[in-house]
């Protein structure tokens, strides 16, 4: 327990320095809260979750510091990671992530990161707390989308189980989307679920499910494609934006490379409602 006790002083203490200006210094401290979570993985990620708890008030780029020095932390100790402590970095990071409405991307992003790193071994208990912060009729925080899509493809086979039920909750999302960097995220994210069932689909023999198809996607690709080519592109509202516009143009690439666009429906049941005049 003296043990214990001396790491979390002196973490404490690395953490109450995040204040200095000096960027030389918070790169320091960042390096030294690294090492120190390498050797004590589980006290140093429960003393930056009780400190950035206690602080509220602490300034966005000090928490981006703990931040990043916990998900360094996990990323260097996921096999070892106690499933408890976990949940505690799983339900910090997503209430920093969500905290704000306004973007503050540099802090948001930092939370996202350790959701994604976490994601990597305990897919499940982060799928738990973030479908929390997505629920249906309502437009979600762009991180937490954000969050989906990079887990896709960090953990492919641990997020296609969930992505029918991601998809189908997403696709009455998209007609309510009218700021270009919400349309933005949601092709950034149809963008990464695509690449994510590909990738399962092409390593099938390695897959926990090996009964999944491409038709198991069908309905909700081809609606999500709908959304994208009728109503947002001809929008003369608000176009996709510069990012969006890249992203949509790189989804409807991701979705024909392996036959999942509307040309791919050779491989299954065109809907009814595609089949016009």
């Amino acid at each position: 327990m003296a043990a214990e006790s001396r790491v979390k002083r002196l973490a404490t203490t690395l953490m109450e320095a995040t204040g200095d200006k000096d960027p030389l210094v918070q790169e320091q401290i960042f390096s030294a809260l690294c090492a120190l979570g390498q050797a004590e993985p589980e006290e140093v990620l429960n003393a930056c979750e009780e400190h950035l708890r206690q602080h509220e008030k602490l300034a966005h780029p000090h928490r981006v510091i703990l931040l990043r020095a916990m998900e360094a932390v996990v990323k260097s100790s996921l096999a070892q990671l106690d499933k408890s402590t976990a949940k505690v970095v799983i339900f910090l990071a997503s209430s920093e992530m969500t905290k704000s409405k306004e973007a503050f991307p540099e802090w948001q992003q930092a939370a996202s990161t350790v959701l994604v790193a976490v994601g990597r071994r305990f897919i499940n208990q982060v799928m738990e707390e973030m479908l929390t912060k997505f629920q249906p009729g309502v437009l979600p925080h762009c991180f937490v989308v954000l969050t989906f899509a990079n887990l896709s493809v960090t953990n492919v086979f641990g997020m296609v189980p969930f992505l029918n039920s991601i998809l189908g909750t997403m696709l009455p999302m998209l007609p309510m989307a009218r700021q270009d960097n919400m349309k933005s995220v949601f092709c950034y994210a149809l963008q990464y679920f695509s690449e994510s069932i590909l990738e399962y689909l092409a390593n099938l023999d390695k897959a926990p499910d090996p009964t999944v198809r491409r038709d198991t996607f069908s309905s909700e690709v081809f609606s999500a494609y709908e959304v994208l080519f009728n109503c947002w592109l001809p929008s003369r509202e608000a176009k996709v934006p510069r990012g969006g516009g890249r992203s949509g143009r790189r989804w409807r690439a991701g979705w024909r490379r392996g036959g999942l666009g509307p040309e791919g429906y050779r491989w299954g049941r065109i809907p009814e409602r595609s089949r016009r005049g």
